[in-house]
């Protein structure tokens, strides 16, 4: 049996709930293999504390220039859908970062001056040994951006023979919908908030796209989670499962132990879940819920988009400071803080970045007044009639999207067909097919808008379920951001980030004047922060660290606070574990907005630290 652990966002218990099933069911004799795929930022392994024996390299084929043979014709360029690839005075530019690893502008060279060859993205480790199942986990290299081919390599390990247990990234996009592929039963945890439902709707509908039985699990349950109940109901998919909101239990993961080992009640209540997933198996799917749109608002020709922020004398223009707020996981209270800094703030644009699963708006309440389409890539598709079934097109694919079981035509018994999800575009089986069969489509893969909020615009957006180029979406954010901060004089452009490292995380801070990351004092609060510094420090970029739930664990709050000095950064702020932060995301609330409470103090200082740094950089 494969189980797949997902989320809509970060921080509901993923990870808590994959180890701890894993370890439960293995006290009760059965054979489990747990599999991190969440290798942009893996955690299962603070917990488990494996021995790893042993050691992979995940490597993809990238084009080498070779300049002795090259004319500079720009073919290659030209090929490329990613934009990895410039040609600038007959000289070749490879950006690495950008590149998928296709193939195609090696296939167009007409001289053979790039050649494929084996780069390492990231490893694998895995052992049997100290830890009482078999574990594996991904990691994906600082600045790489290819993680579902690590996802790929870790699930090399799944055995049919046992109960794979596969704990996958947060979001939506396609690391995710590389770990679900081919699971029996997917798991979505999360937690009774606004936030909790929003991203839990993206996420059920990944999973019922992809024709997977779901079932709920609701962490932090405080007795009340109507909220997600009652929608549960409606797209018929159960709850499986409920898990206490107890301090006690933070306080036990910060410390990084294993809960069911101290807190035994737990057992039960994780062997309850799996008995209900063992029954989802093989069930029956209901159809995907529709998806909720944001439509602008009617408005009459006086009330445009932009009239929100007074504009400032042109005469005197402000330099906007590009603010952008990370967390190297989710969870931590990145977008809480955010928007409690866009209340305390004035004059200025906010983006919301994390166009996975975008958060800001629950809180912001904004008025869409834009609202445009993002054309994201390109699709390929074949015609059944032409295909002659002679599979040249998967010879040269490098995704593994293409499938021997499209329908019969007057040539052959079977063709060839694209697996949408598979497909990233890049043009190549085009090229190579022999009889043209086969043709590219732009595709929509989002939408991005413009919408009022009572702290200043904001540009956010939305990308489709399963969908690629999530880095470009993003840029497109920042850059509509910067052009509305151009245009009104904004001082400063405040960010929310999405979590972990990957493409839309250095799509979101390259070129930003400042970084803050929010974490907290736990073990893999601890793990994470060490990875978005190192991020921060690959390009160079100026960073801060913002404490959440500092009085959690105080001695990994001391680990954090050594960290960042190592990594020539700061904690300027510790917020408190404060019930207040809870109660104010539950009323659809800033926590500063909320009332007073030693959190909002904490944010306030926090803002004003900030704000001295950026005076800092003038």
């Amino acid at each position: 049996m494969i189980i797949t652990v997902a989320s809509g966002k970060g921080g509901t218990g993923k990870t808590t709930f994959a180890v701890n099933l894993a370890y439960a069911l293995t006290d009760c004799g059965e054979r489990i293999r747990l599999l991190d795929c969440d290798v942009e930022e893996p955690n299962d392994h603070l917990f488990v504390k494996p021995d790893f024996r042993t050691e992979d390299e995940v490597t993809v084929a990238k084009p080498v220039w070779d300049e002795t043979r090259c004319t500079g014709c720009g073919q290659c360029a030209e090929a490329c859908n990613y934009n990895a690839i410039a040609v600038v005075k007959g000289k070749v530019l490879l950006f690495s970062e950008l590149c998928h690893s296709c193939g195609a502008c090696s296939f167009v060279c007409p001289e053979a001056a790039l050649e494929e060859q084996p780069v390492s993205i990231g490893k694998v480790h895995y052992t049997d040994e100290g830890a009482p199942f078999f574990f594996a986990h991904g990691l994906l290299n600082i600045g790489d951006t290819l993680a579902p081919k690590v996802v790929q390599a870790v699930k090399t390990h799944i055995q049919p023979d046992a109960i794979n247990i596969i704990d996958a990234s947060p979001g939506t996009a396609c690391p995710v919908v590389k770990a679900l592929e081919g699971t029996d039963v997917a798991v979505l945890v999360t937690e009774p908030t606004p936030f909790g439902l929003h991203d839990l709707k993206l996420a059920t509908a990944m999973t019922l796209k992809m024709r997977l039985p779901t079932g709920i699990v609701v962490n932090r349950s405080d007795g009340d989670d109507r909220i997600i109940a009652e929608w549960a109901a409606t797209v018929g998919v159960p709850i499986v499962g409920r898990i206490p909101f107890e301090r006690k239990y933070a306080e036990a993961y910060a410390a990084g132990h294993v809960l069911i080992e101290w807190h035994h009640e737990l057992k039960q209540n994780l062997l309850g879940i799996y008995e209900q997933l063992c029954a989802l198996k093989d069930s029956a799917v209901p159809a995907p819920p529709d998806e909720e749109t944001l439509d602008p608002e009617s408005m009459d020709s006086t009330d445009k988009p932009n009239a929100n922020i007074d504009t400032a004398d042109t005469r005197h223009a402000v330099d906007s400071r590009e603010i952008t707020i990370i967390s190297g996981k989710g969870g931590t209270g990145k977008t809480t803080v955010t928007a409690s800094f866009a209340a305390l703030a004035q004059h200025q644009v906010l983006a919301d970045n994390d166009v996975d699963a975008a958060d800001l708006h629950l809180l912001l309440t904004p008025q869409v007044v834009e609202s445009h389409p993002f054309a994201g890539g390109a699709r390929a598709i074949i015609d059944p009639d032409k295909c002659i079934g002679c599979g040249k097109c998967s010879e040269a694919c490098h995704f593994d999207a293409m499938l021997f079981d499209g329908p019969a035509n007057d040539i052959v018994g079977k063709t060839w067909r694209i697996d949408p999800l598979a497909c990233e575009g890049c043009g190549l089986c085009a090229r190579v097919c022999p009889v043209d069969a086969i043709h590219n489509e732009e595709v929509v893969t989002g939408t991005w808008y413009i919408s009022r909020t009572d702290y200043g615009p904001m540009v956010h957006a939305r990308l489709g379920i399963a969908e690629e180029n999530s880095g470009r979406l993003v840029t497109q954010v920042r850059q509509r951001a910067s052009e509305l901060a151009s245009e009104q004089n904004a001082e400063r452009i405040l960010g929310d980030g999405p979590p972990g490292t990957g493409c839309p995380v250095i799509a979101s801070i390259s070129g930003a004047d400042l970084v803050l990351i929010v974490t907290e004092p736990t073990v893999s609060g601890a793990h994470d922060l060490k990875r978005v510094l190192e991020l921060s420090t690959h390009f160079g970029l100026p960073a801060l660290v913002i404490l959440n739930k500092a009085d959690l664990n105080a001695e990994q709050a001391e680990r954090i606070d050594a960290m960042a000095r190592e990594h020539n950064s700061r904690v300027i702020a510790c917020i408190p574990f404060d019930r207040a932060v809870n109660d104010a995301l539950m009323n659809g609330q800033t926590v500063v907005g909320y009332g007073e409470s030693e959190a909002a103090s904490a944010i306030n200082q926090a803002w004003e630290a900030v704000q001295s740094a950026i005076a800092d950089m003038t």
